[in-house]
């Protein structure tokens, strides 16, 4: 079963623009699929087949003479040879929507088409499912707590209650265990670590220790919504802070993390100026950390963590499937303890938002928003609580109660 994706409509836009469109993201959130179904009429090529990649990569002008484009190419990384030729062929010919690319590595891809591609390709960065492309909800504007996003929403929110959320949450976005409930979830997440480890992990920095480096995506998942500390990291993953630093890049080139950067200006000068670390599939986590059931993992000790990871994984879904590479969302955190879980920033304007996974909002869940009045230079924008409550209620001054449903 194909669920529809939002990035669709990106891609559309994009291949309008650019010569070569790629799409990168993460194993099994659906880029191939994707670009099958918009593009089903394109011969399509994989460079998983080993005849083919040797192929391309021995006789490179021959391969695109047999296969001249426009075309698919998956898993592009394991042919770099062949960014230099589809360059040429857009120096060329000069034609738009020409190569379709897709990957999951994406340092290497991003390597080779920062030195050969420059202004000829699109970057599209596809997520697993979002709530909206899950229930059907055709809705594409990324996530702000203001004006025209939330009246749209307050039309179209996504039929959600407290436990099928849990249930989400637990079970992640990867879209094969969204259109199939049969599948064990158990069984799926031990196959796919099992096939990033052996596949991308040693292709992208040869690790000698598999078993290390799945402590450290542990201890990564284990510090999902919190402040990066470096040296803990490398404490419980037993490897020196420098291997750690060099795996955590490793995580965000795969898409399995994302650092969220404090918001501070030069007035800002007690601002904390380190990043918060979430994994952004929840499912993928709850593995690693052994949260096994929806019922465990909401009534534990990381499930506030969880919650507030998800959201912020919905919400950088919005941005990405409308084909925003860096979107404008940080958050807050002073030397005072004074802190604001996430700030999305629109010219001058931040819209502050704070993620509870409470059912039972009170005006005390937005109080820290204040602190941005004080910052010279700013504009505070009406803000939110997102929280496991089922309505859209004022809560104090602009700042509203924002069901997960509307994200």
């Amino acid at each position: 079963m194909y669920i529809e994706r939002h990035l669709e409509k990106t891609l559309t836009k994009a291949e309008k623009m650019f010569g070569a469109i790629m799409v990168t993201g993460s194993r099994q959130v659906g880029k191939t699929t994707l670009l099958r179904k918009a593009k089903a009429v394109l011969p399509y090529i994989t460079f998983d087949d080993p005849v083919l990649l040797a192929s391309a990569v021995s006789e490179p002008d021959t391969f695109f003479k047999a296969s001249p484009p426009p075309l698919l190419l998956d898993e592009i990384q394991y042919a770099p040879q062949l960014f230099s030729h589809i360059k040429m062929l857009l120096d060329i010919h000069g034609q738009k929507g020409q190569f379709f690319l897709s990957g999951s590595q994406q340092y290497q891809m991003m390597r080779n088409v920062s030195e050969s591609m420059a202004g000829r390709i699109g970057i599209l960065n596809l997520f697993g499912l979002s709530l909206r492309e899950r229930y059907g909800i055709d809705s594409h504007l990324p996530f702000v707590p203001a004006g025209e996003y939330l009246e749209t929403r307050k039309n179209c929110p996504v039929p959600l209650d407290y436990n099928s959320a849990w249930a989400i949450i637990h079970r992640g976005s990867l879209p094969a265990l969204a259109a199939d409930a049969t599948i064990d979830w158990q069984l799926f997440y031990a196959s796919y670590v099992r096939t990033y480890l052996e596949r991308d992990v040693r292709d992208l920095v040869q690790v000698g220790d598999e078993v290390k480096f799945l402590r450290f995506m542990t201890a990564s998942a284990a510090m999902t919504g919190q402040l990066l500390n470096h040296a803990s990291l490398a404490r419980d993953a037993e490897v020196s802070q420098p291997t750690a630093e060099r795996w955590l890049s490793v995580l965000r080139a795969s898409n399995l993390v994302y650092l969220l950067q404090p918001f501070h200006n030069n007035v800002l000068k007690r601002a904390v100026k380190t990043p918060k670390l979430y994994f952004l599939d929840t499912g993928l986590a709850a593995f690693l950390t052994r949260w096994s059931t929806p019922d465990v993992l909401k009534f534990g000790a990381m499930a506030g963590a969880f919650f507030e990871s998800f959201v912020v994984s919905e919400i950088l879904k919005s941005y990405a499937n409308d084909g925003v590479l860096d979107p404008p969302l940080y958050f807050f955190r002073d030397k005072e303890q004074n802190e604001i879980d996430l700030l999305i920033q629109r010219g001058q304007t931040l819209y502050p938002i704070e993620i509870k996974k409470t059912a039972d909002p009170r005006p005390a869940d937005v109080k820290a928003f204040g602190v941005l009045d004080k910052i010279p230079g700013v504009k505070r924008g009406s803000g939110g609580l997102v929280c496991l409550y089922d309505r859209h209620v004022p809560l104090l001054g602009e700042d509203m109660v924002i069901p997960l449903a509307y994200l």
